[in-house]
């Protein structure tokens, strides 16, 4: 993976504001990106590890109250529920995800727009999905530390670069071809990793970085879709048998 430049003091530190982490919460929740390895957490959490080591931790619950079904959208609470990550794991959190989107030329790196407060944010939240990848990404940052421990000594912040890469190198590519040992820290990464990606591309440096150009007014009369845009649909529509709903001038 891509090495970012950080030094043993690195601290993370917050720019953003509970408002704004709590509105990209909901931008990541909506997002189609952390519904790809969804039963992931699930999978991991009653797994039995057959090879390797993973942290036996106890998990402490978030016992907040969520904003309810009928929240008060004139005057919402500042904080609904206390953040759970510790300075250090938050810390964790930012250099494993700038290995996933580092900075490159004008595009910035994950932490640089603040991913990993959202991800705290995640985590944090009472509710059922993110209570499943709280124990997911715990057990991730946990094994992280022990498996940097056990092959040189010291904790990951504390690594070289380049030692880092090494660990990362072994559970970034989940696949097939994944050693056993792997293989659980592989899944729970993968999850992480949906996350990161998924925080960073809700963000309008992630969009523009993309690509992306909705919420953008068109000045003057919408022109209809492309020409190619109906071929598409029409062939769409066609595999469908629902042509008679096909685009008509």
């Amino acid at each position: 993976m891509n090495t970012p430049d950080r030094v043993d003091s690195y601290k993370y530190i917050s720019g953003m504001t509970r408002r704004e982490s709590l509105k990209w919460l909901g931008l990541l929740a909506a997002g189609s990106a952390v519904t790809l390895t969804t039963g992931c957490s699930k999978a991991i959490e009653g797994e039995t590890a057959t090879a390797g080591h993973w942290p036996d931790i106890e998990i402490q619950p978030v016992s907040a109250q969520g904003y309810g079904t009928d929240p008060n959208m004139i005057m919402p609470p500042e904080s609904p529920w206390p953040l759970t990550l510790t300075e250090a794991q938050l810390t964790l959190v930012a250099v494993l995800a700038d290995f996933i989107v580092p900075k490159e030329g004008k595009h910035p790196s994950a932490s640089e727009v603040q991913v990993p407060s959202v991800i705290d944010e995640w985590v944090s939240a009472p509710y059922h999905g993110q209570q499943k990848d709280r124990v997911t990404i715990l057990h991730a940052l946990a094994w992280i530390d022990d498996e940097s421990t056990l092959r040189f000594k010291k904790p990951f912040l504390q690594l070289s670069a380049t030692q880092q890469s090494k660990i990362m190198d072994d559970i970034a590519y989940f696949n097939a071809q994944t050693p056993e040992q792997f293989q659980r820290i592989g899944k729970a990464f993968l999850r992480f990793k949906d996350l990161v990606l998924g925080a960073y591309f809700c963000t309008p440096e992630g969009c523009q970085d993309i690509g992306y150009l909705g919420n953008v007014p068109i000045a003057g009369d919408y022109p209809g879709p492309t020409a190619e845009a109906k071929a598409h649909l029409d062939g769409v529509l066609a595999e469908l048998g629902l042509s008679q709903y096909a685009y008509r001038d």
